[in-house]
Order: structure tokens, then sequence, then C-alpha cells
């Protein structure tokens, strides 16, 4: 028999982080535990209010869950264990990690995936004004991606002054769905008069279908509108790629599932991640073979990280210990 437990944690943000939709100053997360007795796993998710998902929610249904899952589940059985999707993607991923443990065997093995490498994962700018957005960016003009969270009125300022102060980088865009299909094509337009390579649901979830009737020298990631396969389908035609992160898929399975889906439709993969520690980039970052672009920066822009985490060096991160996890 299993015992397991979950349990609330807070990590400080060095500084503050702000999108479109508000600020935050803390990665507010929740950590499933799963033993056997011998071996332990644990899995971390990012319950997001976006997504109409709370820290308590997720621990209630935990907690309402935790007899049965106790009983012992398959990968196959979180879905019908816990509702939010960030609770499976803890509960998944923990199972995964006492696999792990248990055969000592890492999952990327157990999984039937590529061994994972060291990868460049993108570094976010937070959204401030243009002159402070400028400033960030010519602090991080070292690094080879760096993504830019826009969505307010002066952004074509920013992206000016971004590239500016980061002449040589890679640049790629998160909108957070702060545009509008009346500016998307002067927007889109002005991120590639800078060079940006990718930009990230520009539009409304519930309100994307001019993605289906503008040509754009851009490519358009999906990320509100990409969850998991179901809706897959209807994003064929709107976008370009999608943007793959577990608490949306609910768990490694799922995401295993959806990229390699993505894969057969010919959408581009970008792997991503809420902003947590490294015990939620590892997991994700299993999926680095599938992915065009990869954005699991979440450690750099905490104070502090768990002990042990990933190693970066720089932009460069390496797969995950298995003392972290997997």
């Amino acid at each position: 028999m299993l015992r397991f437990s979950a349990a609330a944690e807070s990590w400080p943000i060095a500084g503050s982080f702000t999108i479109s939709r508000g600020s935050k100053i803390a990665a507010d997360v929740v950590v499933a535990t799963l033993s056997d007795g011998t071996n332990t796993g644990r899995g971390e998710c990012v319950p997001y209010p976006r997504y109409e998902e709370t820290v308590p929610q997720v621990l209630a249904a935990f907690e309402a869950a935790s007899a049965r899952i106790e009983q012992g589940f398959a990968h196959g059985d979180v879905a019908s264990l816990v509702a939010p999707h960030a609770a499976r993607n803890a509960l998944d991923c923990a199972l995964w990690d006492l696999d792990a443990k248990r055969s000592g065997k890492p999952v990327w093995q157990l999984a039937g995936l590529p061994e994972p490498k060291p990868a460049v994962t993108a570094y976010t700018l937070s959204l401030g004004t243009p002159q402070e957005m400028g400033e960030a960016a010519a602090r991080a003009a070292s690094r080879p991606l760096l993504k830019l969270k826009l969505g307010r009125e002066g952004d074509a300022e920013r992206l000016r002054q971004i590239r500016a102060n980061a002449p040589t980088s890679r640049l790629i865009v998160d909108a957070n769905e702060g545009w509008t299909p009346e500016n998307l094509g002067e927007m889109l337009e002005a991120c590639a008069s800078v060079g940006v390579e990718l930009v990230e649901q520009p539009l409304a979830a519930g309100n994307d279908e001019a993605l289906r009737h503008i040509s754009r020298a851009v490519a358009v990631c999906a990320d509100e509108s990409a969850h998991g396969l179901e809706g897959l389908d209807g994003l064929v035609g709107k976008y370009d790629a999608i943007n793959i992160k577990l608490d949306k898929t609910g768990g490694l399975t799922g995401a295993i599932a959806l990229a390699k889906a993505a894969q057969e439709r010919n959408l581009r993969i970008m792997v991503g991640c809420m902003l947590a520690t490294s015990l939620a980039m590892a997991p994700a970052m299993l999926l680095s073979p599938f992915a065009d672009v990869i954005d699991l920066d979440g450690p750099l822009l905490l104070k502090a990280d768990r002990d042990p985490g990933i190693r970066f060096d720089g932009s460069l991160m390496y797969p995950p210990p298995s003392a972290l996890w997997g």
C-alpha cells in the first residue's frame, strides 16, 4: 500500500514577475509525494487561476482522493482520481518518479523517450515599461534566446528598445492574450521588423479565429488555447505551434501523447512551464527531443531553487539529477 501526501509551498521570485494579466512575487506550488515505504516519488504542480485552479482547490482534491490513491493506481487512472489538471500533473509525475526509484531505471527509459541532453532554454523578460524592458534586455544580452512578455500599450516601442539592447539574441514573444484582432496585424509586423521568431497567444483563447485569415511573417504559437488532445484539431489552421505545459496536459503521460499528436499534424512544439522550481522542470525536460523551443527557465527567476536542482550554465540547462526527480 502507498502512502500519499500533498503540501503547498511558496517560492519567492527574484523581484516580481509581470505579464499582461498582472504581477506576482512568489511561485505558489503544490508538491505530491508517494511512498511505498522504501522508495519515494515526488511531483510538483502550479494551480493557475487563469484555468480556474487554485492551491486550496488542488489540496482539497488530493484530500478527497487520498484513500483511493493509497490503494495503488496506474498512469491511466490519474484523470479519474482528481479533476484539476494541475493536481493530475503532480500525481502523474510523482508516480513516474516512484516508478524510476523502484525499477532503478530513469523515467526517460521507462517512457520510451530519448535520453535528455543539455539544452538551451529561453530566458523571460517580465513585462515593464519600454525603458525597463530595454534595460533588462541589456543585462540579459549574452543569453541566446529571450522571451518577451508583452500585451499592453507600447509594445512596439518595447520591441525596439529590447532589440537595440540585445542585438544578437534570438527573440520570442508572449502576449498572454493581450492583443486584439484589430491590432494583430500591426503587432505581428512590429515583431517581424525586429526579428522575432515566434509569438505566443496574441489573442484571447476564445477570440482567436482571426488567426485563420491573416498572413504573417512570424509563427504563432497556442498557449492558453492549447491544453490536451481533445482540442488539438481545432488549433490546426490557426496556429503554427503549440506550447505544451504539463500543468495543462495533466502530467507527463498526457504531454507525451500530445507532443506525438502535434508532430503528426505538423505543428511545431514549444515545451513550456509555469513559474516553479526544478522539480516541475525535470519531467518537462524529457519532452525536449520533441521541441523546437524550450522555455523551462522557472528556476532562473526565483530567489532560490531546490537543492539539488537542475544545473544551469547561463541559459544551458542540464538533465535533472536523479536525487531531484526521475
